[in-house]
């Protein structure tokens, strides 16, 4: 088999960063989204539409917001469904329900397509070094061909199983990541206004059974003024820990945690950040717990 041709839907946050590792590999990329001007932000060539793409294309990726999206991009009018042929494979980066990505994948595999749902951990930074880590899942034949592929912006790749696999173990993976984020923020808040020295609570913290991914990689930088702009928004982490909650309910396992992050970032996008990074929440926090702020200045 000669090189595979790969196509790109969805350019945004993550898209873009992904893009622009697999061009800087050398890998030709053809792109297509809503925003015109977003394949030469990233290097690739435009595309007019999402089935342009796919006819160009051996290997298809997608990083979209939702499974909403990624429903009418797949099935809806001109979509992917509607371009694709025999031997393809399409790999869906997104964060979106397993029990959506089985039916797609059932309805490509009718087409002798292979979908391939690739959760994605690690963020912008993690994107813009090559350093994200992939679950996926779906058959092996079609992960062996996206291996090359994968490599310039992943560095692990972790078979989860069949298809949906990949997008369960990613909603697991989110839902921690929300409740250390949104609990984080919450005790910072509390430090802050208890007069604490913030870089020496971190120190402690680190040190001891309450350390987590945002106390390690978050708010070191968040105290002092950095927000790590971005990365996940507040919006989609709602919408992330509210798959979570779904799935739990579709497999018949107690959801007891899940509302704390949904009322932290609920409230981030109530007073208006929604749409900033989802570690903004600390704001939020502070807003409505006397206006704090863990940096001044």
């Amino acid at each position: 088999m000669g090189e595979e041709r790969v196509g790109f839907i969805g350019l945004g946050n993550m898209g873009g960063r992904m893009t622009r590792r697999l061009v800087g590999a050398g890998i030709p990329v053809t792109g297509y989204d809503a925003d015109p001007a977003a394949a030469a932000r990233c290097g690739a060539a435009a595309a007019a539409s999402v089935a342009e793409v796919v006819r160009g294309a051996d290997i298809v990726l997608m990083s979209l917001p939702d499974s909403r999206v990624v429903e009418a991009v797949v099935a809806g009018e001109g979509g992917v469904l509607s371009a694709c042929r025999e031997g393809q494979v399409v790999a869906d980066l997104s964060t979106a329900a397993a029990s959506s990505t089985r039916r797609l994948a059932g309805l490509l595999a009718g087409r002798g397509v292979a979908y391939v749902d690739a959760g994605i951990s690690g963020g912008a930074a993690a994107a813009e070094k090559g350093s994200l880590t992939l679950m996926v899942g779906g058959e092996a034949a079609a992960l062996a061909r996206l291996a090359p592929v994968f490599a310039p912006f992943a560095a692990k790749v972790v078979a989860m199983g069949g298809s949906g696999a990949g997008h369960t173990a990613k909603l697991l993976n989110n839902f921690l990541n929300a409740v250390s984020l949104a609990a984080t923020a919450e005790v910072m808040v509390a430090g802050k206004k208890a007069g604490l020295d913030l870089h020496r609570l971190l120190d402690v913290l680190n040190a001891s059974s309450g350390v987590n991914f945002a106390t390690l990689n978050r708010f070191p930088r968040i105290v002092e003024g950095d927000y790590l702009e971005g990365g996940l928004t507040g919006r989609l982490m709602t919408k992330d820990v509210v798959l979570y909650a779904d799935l739990l309910h579709e497999l018949g396992v107690a959801s007891l945690n899940a509302s704390g992050p949904l009322a932290s970032f609920g409230l981030a996008t109530a007073l208006g950040y929604g749409d900033v990074i989802s570690n903004r929440v600390v704001d939020a926090i502070g807003d409505i717990s006397g206006g704090i702020r863990l940096h001044e200045g």
